[in-house]
């Protein structure tokens, strides 16, 4: 009995300990700025109040479909009306000045971006990247975008909205935006203590899709986690694999930038830091001290060819050139098919 007794108290501790140590793996990470991020509650809460300016982040036909109610849009899908054609920030902030004065944006507006779907999210975390960087302190993202709207039970307008145009000044905050001179010099192990990360697919880091005349990344370059990785996964009915969906996740964000330290300067970059920004926007709710975006990012560095790639890999021209031959080829045959078919 004694022998029996000694067991159970055995056994008991150890599944105590099991359960304790099972309970800390799964503990829920959380934001250290959370109120970056908003909930349809709180935006429907600040619909019509004059300090609040959401802006409807996609195409202005979508726009003009349906949006939320109070929402403006700023003519175009907002990565490409905040950046130039070269999806660079304009150079000349004046630009931002007029731009955002217009549409009722000024210093002191809270303004949320939102989005629809995975495929205008990163349109929305470039807003948010681009006001940081021109020092408003006053930016959000409604997360889950129009998808968390409607299942909210909110509905949508088609009148659009037009606020009346106020002042907007530029206060700059530098250390939001990377140059490619600074890349350059952690390439080249000249700056030591700056964290790089690359937020492109495996493919195009191991230089297997190539968007630039190389392919690979930047030396010193510290951790490789896809944008779509970093988001919260559901599980799709018909083929039982999970994918990403529009919604920030911090556990997900944890286990993509946990092992990072927080406490230095850390640069995210991408083939044009557009998914960047979305790397961006996650760093500050984790609590970064100091998050940049690369803005130029690899479209400009892959084609800089002095400069140093790790996994280099060039682009195949003639491969291309030869798969067009082909296609020009296949597309004459099919015309001629069909001119027999006339006939």
């Amino acid at each position: 009995m004694i022998k029996l007794s000694i067991w159970r108290t055995f056994a008991a501790g150890v599944i105590g300990l099991s359960l304790l140590g099972w309970s800390g793996t799964v503990k829920a990470a959380k934001w250290a700025n959370p109120d970056l991020l908003v909930s349809a509650e709180t935006l429907k809460k600040n619909i019509g109040k004059a300090d609040w300016a959401i802006v409807d982040c996609r195409d202005l036909k979508d726009y003009a479909k349906g949006h939320i109610p109070g929402a403006i849009s700023l003519g175009k899908r907002c990565k490409k009306a905040l950046r130039d054609s070269t999806s660079r920030a304009f150079r000349d902030t004046s630009k931002y000045e007029t731009m955002l004065g217009k549409v009722g944006i000024g210093n002191d507006t809270n303004v949320v971006f939102y989005y629809d779907g995975l495929g205008t999210l990163t349109d929305a975390t470039v807003g948010f990247w681009i006001l940081e960087y021109l020092g408003h302190d006053k930016v959000y993202v409604l997360n889950g975008g129009l998808d968390a709207w409607r299942k909210a039970g909110n509905r949508l307008v088609a009148k659009p909205t037009i606020r009346k145009a106020t002042t907007f000044k530029v206060k700059m905050k530098a250390s939001a935006y990377s140059p490619t001179d600074e890349v350059l010099q952690i390439a080249l192990g000249k700056i030591k203590d700056v964290q790089l990360f690359d937020s492109r697919t495996r493919a195009e880091y191991l230089g297997k899709d190539i968007r630039s005349i190389r392919g690979g990344y930047v030396p010193n370059t510290i951790g490789n986690v896809s944008h779509l990785d970093t988001l919260a996964q559901k599980k799709d009915a018909k083929t039982g694999k999970a994918g990403p969906t529009a919604y920030l996740d911090p556990d997900m964000a944890e286990k993509a930038f946990g092992s990072l330290d927080k406490s230095k300067r850390t640069v995210a970059y991408c083939q044009t830091g557009t998914r960047s920004t979305l790397t961006y926007l996650q760093l500050r709710l984790l609590g970064f001290e100091e998050p940049a975006n690369w803005d130029e990012s690899w479209r400009v560095y892959g084609s800089q060819l002095d400069y140093p790639v790790a996994g280099e890999q060039w682009y195949n021209f003639a491969g291309v050139n030869k798969a067009i031959k082909k296609v020009a080829a296949l597309e004459g045959k099919i015309k001629a098919l069909e001119a027999a078919a006339k006939n």
